[in-house]
């Protein structure tokens, strides 16, 4: 296996070009996530840089750019929030081992496996988890924009807008509404020149230092620059559990937001990622992120579709994008001092507009209603709620739906013959010794896998059949059997010698064969065995109605 995934060097100009394109469009998102995740611009810095490079060196997906994400930053807002507020010394510290913790079980998840299980979440769930962080991320962009100082909690600053209206600074609103006009309004082939992001960020610090007084709206300030520090991480005991529950969400989170992205990249350069191997790396990226300060971060839809774009196909991108924004912050960290919180405001809330779902949620109403009730009820619980209650009752809801699918489609297969049906699908020679033996054999088939769902279905399809003296199982059409499944046939097969029936099997597969054995289930058949042939075994049943010996 090769050390760095998709590396090649037989695309160095696109590369380079796509990652400086990239880095240009995660520049202003750096920044705005890092403030608005209440750690500072530099945060979000060093979480591009680190996220960016480690996840493009060690992931699985060649042309992704990764760094913080609007998902990623709103539980990090909270995170930081939390663990500040219950202490205030070494709370930061707390919420940085947090996301070394996140990074550290998205390497357990790679290496696990997991990637393939994690794509499987059902498409209203991932529509409804979106869209909510979209909202959280227009609504807690609400007092920024208007030249305030952050609500924290979704609840809290819906509650707020009527005082923040009164409150709000006209400066700041005529800036951030500039903002948002650009980002919405840029034609698209101009945006490909100058991404939009930026324009909006240069376009609006400028007017902000030209034209206002530069304590009229609140700025980024100074920020470090140079080198991060390396943070130690801050286990407390009696916060264990609360950290690991945070470091879970970002974990799964983060996972679901890169291989979404993964999906998405793979489909522009028709290739195929290895899910499993950018777990890994996007574990080790945020593992890093945390050591130094940074925000953790995932995999950038629209960050990786303009690298695609510009270029860039191999993991040098990526790292190039993280390389030109440790330059930012080495040498021109003082031209982001000016940069308003109103404008990154404005930026974000067109970021929290791209990740709700307009085409699902156009489309709602023409979708089952189960789909239907399933997203908005993901949609509001992420809201109002938080992002793992959201996705864990969403995914076991449709997951129960989609049993209850299968198990009526499982039930609907199985049949029970005893020989008086015109259409029976047996041969001629079968058919004659069902009829001979004037309907005392029951022939039960079972069509197709058969799970848990249809554990009922298959006892209620034979008891609904009395007057019959030996049951046959036809096992050769089921590929598959769960335990639930074979426990049935074990109930039902005990119900059948309780009245003095005989029963036979035959058909099963030799994985089927093996659980049977093992459960000894085969020890209550005629025979003890599993017949290969259903000939045999009806022409076995025949002897058995008619008192002709077997030996």
């Amino acid at each position: 296996m090769a050390i760095i995934h998709g590396l090649h060097f037989n695309n160095l100009r696109g590369d380079i070009l796509g990652g400086i394109t990239a880095a240009i469009v995660a520049l202003p998102l750096a920044l705005a996530f890092g403030v608005s995740s209440g750690a500072g611009p530099i945060a979000g810095l060093y979480g591009a840089i680190a996220v960016g490079f480690f996840a493009s060196l060690f992931g699985g997906t060649p042309s992704q750019i990764s760094g913080p994400t609007g998902p990623m930053t709103i539980v990090m807002v909270a995170v930081f929030t939390d663990f500040i507020a219950s202490d205030p010394v070494h709370g930061l510290a707390t919420a940085f081992t947090v996301v070394i913790l996140g990074g550290l079980l998205q390497i357990l998840f790679g290496l696990l496996r997991l990637g393939k299980y994690i794509t499987l979440i059902p498409f209203p769930v991932i529509s409804g988890f979106m869209s909510g962080i979209g909202v959280i991320i227009i609504i807690l962009q609400l007092a920024p924009l208007l030249g305030l100082p952050p609500v924290a909690g979704v609840l809290a600053s819906v509650l707020a807008v009527p005082e923040m209206i009164g409150e709000a600074n006209p400066l700041a609103l005529l800036l951030g509404g500039m903002t948002l006009a650009i980002v919405l309004s840029m034609p698209a082939r101009l945006n490909r020149v100058l991404p939009a992001p930026l324009a909006a960020l240069v376009i609006g610090t400028l007017v902000s230092v030209l034209l206002f007084d530069s304590g009229s709206v609140p700025r980024i300030g100074n920020i470090p620059t140079g080198l991060p520090s390396l943070i130690f991480p801050n286990l407390e005991p009696e916060l264990i559990q609360q950290m690991l529950w945070s470091a879970l969400l970002l974990a799964t989170l983060g996972s679901i937001d890169s291989l979404l992205t993964s999906m998405v990249a793979d489909s522009l350069t028709r290739t195929s990622h290895d899910s499993d191997r950018e777990l890994i790396g996007q574990g080790i990226g945020n593992t890093l992120a945390g050591l130094i300060g940074g925000l953790p971060g995932a995999g950038a839809t629209m960050r990786t579709v303009i690298n695609i774009h510009s270029g860039g196909t191999t993991p040098l991108s990526g790292m190039v994008h993280a390389l030109v924004l440790l330059a930012v912050v080495l040498g021109a960290a003082f031209l982001t001092e000016p940069i308003p919180h109103a404008v990154l405001a404005g930026i974000l809330i067109k970021v929290g507009l791209d990740i709700i779902d307009w085409r699902f949620l156009k489309r709602a109403h023409k979708t089952p209603p189960i789909a239907m009730a399933l997203m908005y009820g993901v949609l509001l619980l992420t809201v109002f709620v938080d992002l793992i209650t959201a996705v864990g009752l969403g995914v076991f809801i449709a997951n129960m739906v989609t049993v209850k699918r299968l198990t009526d489609l499982q039930n609907s297969s199985l049949r029970t013959l005893t020989g008086s049906e015109a259409d029976l699908p047996l041969s001629d020679q079968e058919r004659a010794i069902m009829r001979n033996c004037d309907n005392q054999i029951l022939l039960f088939q079972l069509l197709g896998p058969m799970s848990f769902g249809a554990a009922k279905g298959i006892s209620h399809s034979i008891n609904r059949v009395e007057n019959f003296r030996c049951l046959v199982l036809d096992l050769s059409a089921s590929p598959m059997l769960d335990l639930s499944a074979i426990l049935a046939l074990e109930d039902v097969i005990s119900e059948a010698r309780s009245q003095e029936k005989s029963v036979l099997i035959c058909g099963a597969l030799p994985s089927i064969e093996k659980m049977l054995k093992d459960l000894n289930i085969f020890s209550m058949v005629e025979g003890g065995c599993n017949f290969s042939d259903r000939l045999d075994v009806l022409l076995r049943a025949q002897k058995l109605i008619q008192g002709i010996g077997t030996d």
